[in-house]
């Protein structure tokens, strides 16, 4: 199995990033898919989940900026962060979970100046 996420970089307060989670190994269209994310010294947080039928839902820090998607013929998932803040800063991770079974990337840095 393996979760591959891509798109992360530095860019300025009010841009746009496009992250992408690249899967295989897994049946990755009846996996749940989310995005999480770490700052430095800080836990991994949840940001935004996508369920196999496509709901989404949102951490309120993010909700009306960014956005999760998924490809089910190309086993991608797709975060699409626009109006990036400061901290919004971390090391986002993606993950695929089905039942008891997670499964983590290993990570793609955003780094968003003031």
């Amino acid at each position: 199995v393996q979760l591959v996420e891509s798109g992360g970089g530095l860019v300025q307060a009010g841009g746009s990033l496009r992250l992408s989670c690249a899967t295989s190994g897994i049946t990755f269209s009846i996996n749940a898919m989310g995005w999480y994310r770490q700052a430095p010294g800080k836990q991994r947080e949840w940001v935004a989940t996508i369920t196999s039928g496509g709901s989404t839902n949102y951490a309120d820090s993010v909700k009306g900026r960014f956005t999760i998607s998924r490809d089910n013929a190309n086993n991608t998932m797709y975060l699409q962060m626009n109006r990036l803040k400061p901290e919004d800063t971390g090391l986002y991770f993606c993950n695929a979970a089905l039942a008891w079974i997670t499964y983590w990337g290993q990570g793609t840095q955003v780094t968003v100046s003031a």
